[in-house]
C-alpha cells in the first residue's frame, strides 16, 4: 500500500495513505508560547481507518503536544514544557527554566511509495539562548499494510553536548518524586485512551511503569465510533544492550487521570553526557486499528525488520 507527501513550507510535513487519509502529520514550525517548551511534534497521528490517537494542547496540561522528543531534567533546565518539578516545592511556574528545540533544517528527504524517511538538524537552546546540544533526528514512515490495519513510524536522536560543562539528564523521580519518569519520548494520548489498557511481553497496568521490555502497547476505545485502537512502542534492539546503550530507558505509563507514555532514559537515576559527546536511541511506534492483544503485538513486531 502507497503514501502520499506533502509539505507545507516552514510548517509540517504530512503523510497520507493511499485512499488520502492523513495518518502523520510532523509540525516542525513549533508552537511559539515559550512556556510550552516550543519544539517540533507529531500530531495528529491516526489508524489507517482514521482514528486519532494523539492528544494536543489538552486543558490540563498545554505543553503536551502528540509525539515529542523531550527532556524534562537537563542541568536545571526544562525541555519538556510548563511546570518544573522542584524537590519538597512541587510543580512550580518557572519561566527562565524553560528551553526550545529550534529546527534547523532538513539535511536529508527522501520518499518512495511506501516509505517516507528525513533527517532534521535541531538545536537545543535554553531561555537564556543558550544552544546546548545538536541534535540528528531520523524519521521514517513505513510498512503501510492495510491488511493488517497498520503502519509504523520510526523515531531515531543523535545528540551531542555542545557546552563546555557536563549535560545532566534527570526527570521529576530524580528530582524526588516518587514513580514520576516524564522525560525522553513522550506521548499524550487523547481523552478517547484515558483508562486504556497497557501491556508488555511479561507484565500488565501499573507494574508497567518503572519497568524495562522490549515493548509496551496501549489499546484504547474511541468515543463515537465502534471501534479500538493500538499503539506499540518498541525499542531498537541496541537500546537495550548495556554495552551500547549510554543509559537504562525504562517505561513511564501514565493512564489516569489522562494517558501518557514516555520511554523515560532517566526514569530512576541521572545520567551524564560530558562535552562533545554524543549518545544516540532509535524507537519504533506502531499504530493499529483494532484491540491487539499480546501475540498479535509481537507478530507483527517481529516480522518488522530494523
Amino acid at each position: 500500500m502507497g503514501i502520499r507527501v506533502s509539505h507545507a513550507y516552514g510548517e509540517h510535513l504530512a503523510v497520507a495513505a493511499a485512499d488520502g487519509t492523513e495518518i502523520l502529520r510532523y509540525v516542525h514550525r513549533p508552537d511559539p508560547d515559550p512556556f510550552e517548551s516550543p519544539k517540533p511534534y507529531a500530531h495528529p497521528v491516526r489508524t489507517l481507518a482514521g482514528r486519532t490517537v494523539t492528544g494536543y494542547r489538552p486543558s490540563d496540561h498545554r505543553w503536551h503536544k502528540g509525539l515529542q522528543m523531550t527532556a524534562s531534567h537537563l542541568s536545571g533546565q526544562n525541555f519538556w514544557g510548563g511546570n518544573s518539578y522542584v524537590h519538597g516545592r512541587g510543580y512550580l511556574p518557572l519561566p527562565d527554566r524553560v528551553g526550545s528545540m529550534r529546527h534547523d533544517g532538513f539535511a536529508e528527504l527522501t520518499v518512495d511509495d511506501d516509505r517516507l524517511a528525513f533527517t532534521e538538524e535541531l538545536t537545543w537552546v535554553t531561555r537564556g539562548g543558550a544552544g546546548w546540544a545538536r541534535e540528528r533526528r531520523g524519521i521514517a514512515v513505513h510498512s503501510v499494510d492495510e491488511e493488517a490495519g497498520a503502519w509504523a513510524l520510526d523515531w531515531s536522536i543523535h545528540l551531542t553536548n555542545t557546552r563546555d560543562d557536563p549535560l545532566v539528564f534527570g526527570s521529576p523521580t530524580t528530582a524526588g518524586r516518587e514513580a514520576a519518569g516524564y522525560t525522553g519520548l513522550g506521548w499524550r494520548g487523547p481523552r478517547d485512551f484515558t483508562g486504556g489498557t497497557v501491556f508488555g511481553p511479561d507484565l500488565d497496568g501499573e507494574k508497567l511503569n518503572g519497568s524495562r521490555g522490549a515493548w509496551l502497547a496501549c489499546t484504547a476505545e474511541h468515543d463515537e465510533a465502534d471501534a479500538h485502537s493500538t499503539l506499540v512502542f518498541a525499542h531498537a534492539p541496541e537500546n537495550l544492550d548495556q554495552k551500547s546503550a549510554i543509559h537504562e530507558s525504562h517505561w513511564f505509563t501514565h493512564m489516569e487521570p489522562f494517558a501518557m507514555i514516555a520511554v523515560s532514559w532517566a526514569y530512576f537515576e541521572e545520567f551524564t553526557l560530558p562535552p562533545g559527546e554524543s549518545f544516540a536511541y532509535r524507537y519504533r511506534v506502531l499504530v493499529a486499528d483494532g484491540a491487539w492483544d499480546r501475540d498479535r503485538v509481537g507478530a507483527h513486531l517481529a516480522s518488522l525488520p530494523w
